[in-house]
Formats: C-alpha cells, structure tokens, sequence
C-alpha cells in the first residue's frame, strides 16, 4: 500500500505517540526554559532556533574546560557524548548511528553528497523552485561547468506555492541521477510528497537526496519510510543549537559505493593519535567515511547533545501539535486581513508564509509594535517556464515551542 504525506506523518507520530501522551509538557515552562521569550517575542525559528538555558549549561561546561581544563563541572564533548548525539538524532529521523556523519552545516552535507556521485555523460539532476537558494546555486554552478544537465520544476501557479509528485515525475527520466528536494521548503514551508517522489525516482534508478534542516525537530520524519537516500542539516534552527554543527544521513549500502568519499580527514581511521606507518590506516566503517574536517564546532556539539535529548523528552507528537495550533490560527485569521496565504491550509509544518498587501507597511507595524521584526520578510523571485522573472513580497511566520496564544494574538493585532 502506498503512504501519502498526511498518512506516512499520521504513522510516524503514531511510532511514538504512545510515550509522550504519558507526560504532556507543560507548556508554561518550557517557554520559561528560553530566556529570548522573556526579552520579546520570536516568531521566526526558522530562521534560527533561541537556544534554551539547557543547552547553554552544556555549552558553558564545554567552554570552562577550554578556560581552566577539566574538572566539576567542566567537560569537553566526549567520545561517549559525540555516540549519543549520533544515535539521538538517528532516533530521531529513523536511522542507523552507522548512517550519521558529523559534518559543519547543511550545505556541506549537500556537497559531500553531491562530489561523492558519478554523473556520468548527460546524467542530470532534479529539483524545484522552493528548494533551499544555496543548493540552487550549487547545481546551476555544476551545470553551467557542464557537469550536469539541470532540471527545474516551477510550482504550481497560484496561490497556494505546492510542487506536486506528478510534476516531479515529469521531470525524471532514465538519465536522472539525483532528485534534490527541501523536505520542508524554507521559503513556505510546503512539505512535499517525497514518499511518492522517492518511488519514482527509484524506479529510474536515481538517488534521493533531503535537505532537512527545516524538518528535523518539528515534525516527524522517517528516512525509511520516505525513502530518502541521503539528508543532510545543520543544528541551529528546530535542533536548538548553534552553527558549526551538523548532521549528514547516508544509507549504509551507499557508502563509499555510489556515495564515495572524496576527502580524507583524521575522524576516518582508527588510532588517529597513534604515528601510522605509511599505508598502514584502519579505515572506520559507517559514515564517518564522509568526516573529512577533522574538526567541526564542539561547542555546538555539545549544545546539540543537550538539544536533543530536550527534544526526544518533550516527544515529536507534542512538538508538532504545540505549534500545529498556532499555524492553524494564524492559516484561519491572516487571509481574512488581505494576507494570502503561500501556504497550503492542511499543510503539518510549522512554517506559513503570506503576501503582504503593502509589504513596507507591514514591517512598519511588526517594528512599531515589537521594536524589532520577529516575523522574517522576504523577497522572492519566482521565474516562469519563459524564464521571466518577477519579485514576490511576503512574510514568514514559524512559531515553536516557546510560543503562545498571547503571542499570536501580538502579531495579529500588530498586522490588523
């Protein structure tokens, strides 16, 4: 039987429903655990994520055993910390600590992906325009070295912006090596059908790649099941954490085989402090294969490690529901004030995006009522199937589980 995407979310929530429906979070006091909140609202964690007092206690460890050295209370990330990042965010999108690569943000995941790949003569590669602007940029630069044949899939014309599997498979073809998708689009927050993207990409024999830095930490995701290949995402936005910091997800029958590794770093072999006589490494297995940095943000590493047990205790159900309410108000009450919505009514992420009937009128009221833009602004260009190229002005709203009723009701009546 084939998932769509309400049904294949509906089964993943379900996984763990059961353990978090035991303890529901109270809600109070985890907006108490985000000292941003009591300064002034923050609407927009999709920009980036305030990081709780939690995590800044582990930092703080972390940062005193760089000052004074070990001791009570100060710690660098261990060898057994950095295992328990890997197998707490494998629980969390479905994967094998094996599978899990630490890497610096989520365009490096992209790029070790994409260099680790054989093309070949005419192989092109797949995506849509809600993808994320830096991987555009990566592809239309292997293109134009002629590395790739690109192709683009425009969204659905209108109001809601939504790519659909029938455009996707359109594009596919048997010379289609790789489909990129944003899992949850930045620009609106659309969350594709990548379940039935991911078949018919398959079935052509090409590869699935996820960007799902927009995903991991709001909502349910399942690389199994979704039948993504490869994911990567960065730790500052729904993880909690702060930049320098990463995850990239790898199936293991990919490793070092259709995904090769093409850098070499010190996290790849055994014994990295003990002098090796030339030609005499013991590679590691897994997808360590692909941690070539040698170094990447411990601090943030650490943060990472205390945001993710956060996040497992607090549970994906409760996460996904605390904000699904809000953007429901928000979908409910904004098109009735002259803002359309970008986003699809039914769509289960937490970020909805509209136009702005006077875009430079709107920032003005969202300053004048919080002192600052707690809601982000965008420009967005949009090309057609001619290639003409118009500017859309809206607003992106991205509430998490530090936001209430009460702040809703702030930007509601900002905007009016």
């Amino acid at each position: 039987m084939k998932l769509n995407r309400r049904r294949l979310l509906q089964s993943a929530l379900g996984a763990t429903a059961s353990a978090a429906a035991a303890a529901a979070p109270d809600w109070k006091k985890i907006r108490g655990d985000f000292p941003w909140i009591q300064r002034n609202v923050w609407l927009t964690a999709a920009d980036y994520h305030p990081v709780g007092s939690h995590t800044l206690r582990a930092m703080e460890r972390y940062l005193a055993s760089r000052v004074q050295g070990p001791g009570a209370n100060r710690s660098p990330f261990t060898g057994d910390e950095q295992r328990e990042t890997r197998e707490m965010f494998g629980k969390l999108i479905n994967a094998k600590p094996s599978e899990i690569a630490f890497v610096q943000n989520t365009t490096d995941a992209e790029n070790i992906v994409v260099a680790g790949m054989d093309f070949g003569q005419g192989g092109n590669v797949v995506i849509d325009d809600l993808h994320y602007q830096a991987s555009k940029y990566l592809y239309h630069m292997l293109a134009k070295k002629g590395a790739i044949e690109l192709r683009v899939v425009r969204h659905e014309p209108g109001e809601p912006w939504t790519i659909t599997a029938k455009q996707m498979e359109r594009a596919i073809d048997r010379k289609t090596k790789l489909v990129s998708i944003a899992l949850v689009s930045n620009i609106n927050g659309f969350l594709h059908d990548v379940k039935a993207t991911s078949e018919i990409a398959h079935a052509h024999g090409a590869l699935v790649y996820g960007d799902i830095i927009q995903g991991a930490g709001c909502i349910p995701i399942d690389v199994k099941a979704m039948g993504i290949d490869a994911a990567g995402c960065g730790s500052y936005k729904w993880l909690m954490s702060d930049k320098g910091f990463g995850f990239l997800y790898v199936r293991e029958d990919l490793h070092d085989t259709r995904i090769k590794r093409t850098r070499y770093g010190v996290r790849q072999y055994s014994n990295p402090n003990r002098a090796q006589a030339d030609s005499q490494f013991t590679l590691l297995p897994g997808a360590v294969c692909y941690e070539a940095s040698g170094t990447f943000s411990s601090c943030a590493g650490i943060g990472m490690h205390a945001s993710l047990r956060y996040i497992h205790d607090l549970g994906m159900p409760n996460i996904r529901a605390h904000a699904k309410r809000l953007t429901d108000r928000l979908q409910k009450e904004l098109p009735g004030m002259g803002y359309a919505p970008l986003t699809p009514p039914d769509n289960p992420t937490p970020i909805v995006s509209f136009l702005t009937p006077d875009y430079e009128k709107a920032i003005a009221k969202v300053q004048k009522a919080f002192g600052e833009t707690v809601i982000a602004f965008r420009r967005w260009e949009v090309t057609d199937d001619r290639g003409r190229v118009d500017i859309v002005k809206g607003m992106r709203i991205s509430p998490s589980v530090y936001n209430n009723d009460d702040d809703v009701d702030r930007l509601l009546n900002a905007l009016s």
